[in-house]
């Protein structure tokens, strides 16, 4: 891949510190206009790119989110899918919004959104600290419809219910604290 693309960069953390911290050591290295995070486990499709970025390269949004559910996708498991229903209905509550899929990670930024964000979570956590922030700000959010090829914890998923309450506990504490 560096030889196709050498203005590629590559950062590599000695220690796995958890998503946030891998997310906030990465936009430290960010140049472009735009950014994606994007799971190493392809569960996401990078043919999707230029969905997000359409909304954002038309003036529509700030921030792109691909939304599993509005998509094509893979049967998720059962327990994620009523975790993930939640999630969206407390989000919505609390920031006036209507979200689909506050949990995805394919999430596109102009690079100074997301770059101004004070970011602080080590782990899944990033994702609903960041939705809350960026919701709290005021930025323009925009849903697009992705493809999505969910993995089963056989196959190497990580995330459990514990991580339902970690993100819980982040949207309340950055509606009423942050």
């Amino acid at each position: 891949v560096k030889n196709r693309y050498p203005e590629l960069k590559v950062v590599f953390k000695k220690k796995n510190e958890g998503k946030g911290s891998a997310i906030r050591r990465g936009l430290k290295e960010v140049t472009g206009d735009l950014v994606v995070f994007q799971d190493a486990d392809l569960e996401y499709d990078p043919r999707d790119y230029p969905l997000l970025m359409k909304p954002i390269l038309e003036g529509k949004a700030d921030v792109v989110y691909g939304s599993r559910f509005l998509g094509p996708h893979r049967v998720l498991l059962f327990w994620h899918l009523i975790g993930n229903i939640f999630l969206n209905l407390v989000t919505n509550f609390l920031y006036n919004t209507t979200l689909t899929d506050m949990e995805t990670c394919y999430k596109m930024f102009r690079s100074d959104v997301i770059k101004n964000l004070p970011l602080k979570a080590r782990g899944f956590e990033i994702e609903p600290e960041i939705t809350a922030k960026i919701l709290k700000r005021g930025y323009r959010v925009w849903e697009v419809p992705i493809s999505y090829n969910g993995r089963g914890y056989e196959e190497g998923k990580k995330i459990t219910w514990k991580d339902g309450f970690v993100a819980l506990y982040t949207l309340f504490k950055c509606r009423f604290r942050d």
